[in-house]
């Protein structure tokens, strides 16, 4: 039997076809193009604006602890700079910040972002550090680097998904700015906003913000956050085994972290509805607990991280820490909490690494790294933070660490808004109000259920169109329709 014989095609019309499609991709090509070169103008005039801000919060914030450290009589004045932070807030019409949950939800929604953010959250948290408040700084840099973004991306009447990419550029630039880390700062904002979804079309924005902070507030004198780690255990499956189990209670660590600062905020506001009277009871809880406890645990806590590095920490101080943030913020005071994470992992890293038998730096950098992880629900970031923060050395270890936190620290987290739409222990898509489905099973083919036929689209007197399926009805308007992969982009 003989064969079938193709037809044969038009060498001509090959040739149209291939000429196409070269259009077609250069097309796209420069469409990119286009793009990334008016991006570079923008990510730098943000990376500098929001570095710059940065770095004069950074400096501002020192400053002040040097001089409370000075003059230690100022944390009397605790209470009177708390009222003034609540007074401020209110007269500028937040009577319910929501602080850096609102950059948060800002990036997946319309929600503006108010310039106003940018002077009452770098006011009132180095009003917040003169005075001893337990708190850090990164909470601040996210909010003022996301303000000034977004309000240069207005300047250049940007639309709505390019504003959220200016956003992210002012928080990336303001975070490295803080902390010295541009390629943990890039990843981390693209990571923070929803667990499982990486905003990969910041990632060039993202890094010329990014570099530009850092590098500018390097000019200033500004050296980037560094630890050093005396002693990383030789590869083996005992060393393996350790860190593993430490990275575990480092996840529970970041479990009680997390309900501690959400419950402590509750209970403050239901027993304290009248906000100046919250911010007096919290400013004077602080201040009675400097009593019997002493002064290590005000401020941002640097001196406690060194020391955990050191290997000279008390058993009770991230319980202690944890205590004095949970109060500050809760009780109406402004800054962050990584900071005050960074100081929680440590000092557990080392009294607990110390006790399993790991040197007591290298366990204050796994507990750094965990707590930071579990918190944060952030892994690459952990995994690149370890490699700015204390180099290369020992990064299967720092991965390991960062993995199991992961893993295990639940799915709560410092920021409210972030949402994790993935499961932890399967390929499983959680959905942001846990509706679920197997994602490995619906775009299976051979083991996904067969779809029910759709009924013939039915135009609405409006003009909308109605396509019915057996048990769902999507109404379409001409206006809103969109393309579904834009729509799941966006969101």
């Amino acid at each position: 039997m003989s064969r079938a014989h193709k037809p044969q095609r038009d060498p001509r019309q090959v040739v149209v076809n291939q000429i196409t499609s070269l259009r077609q991709y250069s097309r796209r090509f420069w469409k990119s193009a286009s793009r990334f070169a008016t991006w570079v103008p923008v990510s730098l005039i943000i990376g500098l604006a929001a570095g710059s801000a940065g770095a004069i919060f950074a400096i501002a914030v020192r400053q002040l602890t040097r001089l409370r450290l000075t003059h230690g009589w100022l944390i009397a004045l605790l209470p009177l700079l708390g009222l003034l932070i609540v007074f401020t807030y209110r007269k500028s019409g937040f009577t319910n910040p929501r602080g850096t949950n609102l950059v948060i939800d800002a990036i997946r929604s319309p929600q503006p972002i108010p310039l106003a953010m940018a002077p009452l959250i770098f006011i009132s948290t180095c009003l917040t550090h003169l005075g001893g408040g337990s708190a850090g700084r990164e909470g601040a840099a996210l909010q003022l680097g996301g303000s000034l973004g977004y309000q240069v991306g207005q300047r250049f009447h940007m639309d709505e998904r390019d504003l959220h990419l200016a956003t992210m550029c002012g928080m990336a630039a303001c975070f490295a700015a803080l902390f010295g880390t541009p390629l943990t700062s890039v990843i981390f904002v693209m990571e923070i906003i929803t667990v499982g979804i990486m905003y990969y079309s910041a990632l060039v924005p993202c890094t010329i913000a990014a570099l530009t902070g850092a590098a500018l507030a390097g000019r200033l004198g500004l050296k980037p956050t560094a630890y050093t780690v005396l002693s990383v255990p030789a590869a083996g499956l005992l060393p393996i085994f350790i860190v593993m189990l430490l990275a575990a209670l480092c996840a529970a660590v970041s479990i009680l972290f997390v309900y501690v600062m959400h419950h402590a905020e509750h209970y403050l506001q239901t027993w304290f509805p009248n906000p100046y009277l919250r911010v007096v009871m919290g400013a004077a809880a602080v201040l009675l607990l400097v009593w019997p406890f002493g002064r290590d645990y005000l401020g941002v806590g640097e001196a406690g991280i060194e020391a955990a590095f050191a290997g000279q920490v008390k058993p009770a101080a991230f319980i202690l820490k944890l205590l004095f943030t949970a109060i500050t913020l809760g009780s109406g005071f402004r800054g962050g909490e990584i900071v005050p994470t960074f100081f929680v992992g440590s000092t557990f890293g080392c009294w607990m690494g110390g006790l399993l038998g790991l040197d007591p730096s290298f366990g204050a950098a796994i507990g750094f790294l965990g707590c930071f992880c579990g918190v944060t629900n952030c892994p690459i970031t952990t995994i690149l933070l370890s490699i700015e923060v204390f180099g290369g050395q020992g990064i299967v270890y720092y991965f390991i660490t960062a993995g199991l936190s992961y893993a295990l620290s639940g799915y709560g987290g410092i920021y409210k808004m972030q949402q994790i739409l993935y499961a932890k222990d399967k390929l499983l898509f959680k959905g942001p109000r846990g509706k679920t489905r197997a994602t490995v099973t619906a775009r299976d083919p051979a083991r996904a259920p067969a779809k029910p036929a759709a009924s013939p689209p039915v135009v609405t007197a409006e003009g909308a169109t109605a396509v019915r399926s057996a048990d769902t009805a999507v109404v379409q308007t001409p206006e809103t329709a969109a393309d579904p992969a834009e729509t799941t982009a966006a969101d």
